[in-house]
């Protein structure tokens, strides 16, 4: 059986190694590239990020992966936005400026009040049945954020408190946001991308 093979795109903004060590414990292939046809190749993409938005938005623009990623979409490939790479799917984000998102999954990205930062350990609760969340419901992931996803209800998969609930897991079709780490999540984080890999490329979850 041909084993599974995932593109981390590389834009010049993202933990590529740690993802890619990941991916690899989990027995999934890896190609970390900004080539267009070396990721058509792949069974699903991975958009890491860490950073200020505008930036990570300008490299995606510079690199040419802007309207690539939205054709990805429009195709239905499986697509995994990963912290700031999540907050990339939205529409638009408030982070230094107001900058245009790639609007994969309708929302704004906005900041917690007072500025305050969401750093450490966390769980997640989903809000409906999505079998790839099913053995991670509850469990604690690792965050380091400034800013959150505001958006319709649609949209969210899991919550996560930090003084209020905000959306720590959004999807939208075949594309999924992720704003924790879950690379550095331990054996919780290593399971969840397990069972959304397998869920977006087989159509079902080993959960």
């Amino acid at each position: 059986m041909k084993a599974t093979t995932i593109g981390i795109i590389d834009y010049g903004i993202g933990n590529h190694a740690s993802v890619a060590h990941s991916l690899r414990d989990i027995g999934y292939r890896v190609r970390v590239t900004k080539d267009a046809a070396q990721l058509d190749k792949v069974d699903a993409l991975i958009l890491p990020g860490v950073g200020a938005y505008p930036a990570a938005m300008s490299a995606l623009h510079e690199q040419g992966l802007v309207g690539y990623l939205k054709e990805q979409a429009k195709q239905q490939r499986p697509l995994i936005g990963i912290c700031l790479g999540m907050q990339l799917l939205a529409s638009t984000s408030y982070e230094h400026e107001r900058t245009d998102g790639l609007d994969l999954i309708p929302g704004e990205i906005v900041p917690f009040e007072n500025h305050s930062g969401h750093i450490g350990w966390n769980t997640l609760k989903s809000t409906r049945d999505n079998s790839f969340l099913t053995a991670c419901n509850g469990q604690a992931f690792y965050f380091n954020h400034s800013y959150y996803y505001q958006g319709a209800s649609d949209y969210q998969v899991a919550l996560t408190k930090h003084s209020f609930e905000f959306s720590s897991v959004i999807r939208r079709g075949s594309v999924i946001g992720l704003q924790f780490h879950p690379e550095k999540s331990q054996t919780a984080g290593k399971a969840l991308l397990k069972n959304i890999i397998t869920e977006l490329v087989t159509g079902f979850t080993d959960a």
